[in-house]
C-alpha cells in the first residue's frame, strides 16, 4: 500500500453528480451500495470496495465504452490497487464479472437487470462458460463479490435515504491519507 494520498473525495466532488444511464448519480449509487454493506454488517474492507465499485466511471475518458477485457471494474482496481488491500481492490474489478456470473447461472437474474445492466452486461462479455464459472467460483473473495454485485443492483432508487460521505470519512483516509472535504457538495439523504 501507498504512502502517498489518493483524494477519492474530490473525484466524487468532480464527477458525483453525474448520472450514468440508471436514475441516480454516481455519488447516489455509491452511497446507496455503501449503505446496504453496512446494513448487512460487511467487513471495512467490503464496505470499501462496496463505496469505490465503480470510481473508474469517474476517471475514465470514455466511462460508456465497456468491454470485456476492458471495463470500469479494472479502471478503478488499477486506480485504488496502490492504497488498499488486495481484497478490496480485487472486488472492485470483479464485481463486473459477479453479474455475468449471476446471469449466466440464473437466467432469471438478467430479468431483474436495470436496462443500462443489461446493456453493460452485453457489452462486458455476457455469459461466462462453465470453465470460467468454476475459475471464479473458486476464488477466495468469490462470495464477497457476489454480495457486492447484488448491492449494487439494489442501489439504484432514486429516493433512497443514505448517509452522507462523510460518514465515511475514517475509513476513506486510512486507505487514502487526507481527503478534500470542502471540495463540493457530498451529502447523503436522510429521512
Amino acid at each position: 500500500m501507498s504512502s502517498q494520498r489518493l483524494d477519492i473525495v474530490a473525484l466524487f466532488a468532480g464527477s458525483g453528480h453525474h448520472a450514468y444511464g440508471e436514475r441516480v448519480t454516481q455519488l447516489s449509487h455509491a452511497l446507496q451500495c455503501a449503505a446496504l454493506a453496512y446494513r448487512d454488517r460487511a467487513d471495512d474492507e467490503v464496505l470499501i470496495a462496496t463505496l469505490l465499485h465503480d470510481v473508474g466511471h469517474l476517471v475514465e475518458d470514455h466511462p460508456e465504452i465497456e468491454l470485456p477485457d476492458r471495463h470500469h471494474g479494472g479502471a478503478g482496481a488499477a486506480l485504488i490497487r496502490p492504497f488498499v488491500p488486495p481484497r478490496v481492490a480485487w472486488l472492485v474489478e470483479h464485481h463486473v464479472v459477479a453479474k455475468r456470473y449471476l446471469c449466466s447461472v440464473d437466467p432469471r437474474y438478467v430479468e431483474q437487470l436495470s436496462p443500462v445492466s443489461r446493456r453493460s452486461y452485453a457489452a462486458q462479455g455476457a455469459r461466462l462458460d462453465l470453465e470460467e464459472q468454476l475459475a471464479l467460483e473458486t476464488q477466495p473473495w468469490f462470495a464477497d463479490a457476489v454480495r457486492l454485485r447484488r448491492w449494487d443492483d439494489a442501489g439504484k432508487l432514486p429516493d433512497a435515504i443514505y448517509p452522507p460521505l462523510i460518514e465515511y470519512r475514517p475509513l476513506l483516509e486510512r486507505y487514502f491519507g487526507p481527503q478534500s472535504w470542502g471540495a463540493g457538495r457530498l451529502d447523503g439523504r436522510r429521512p
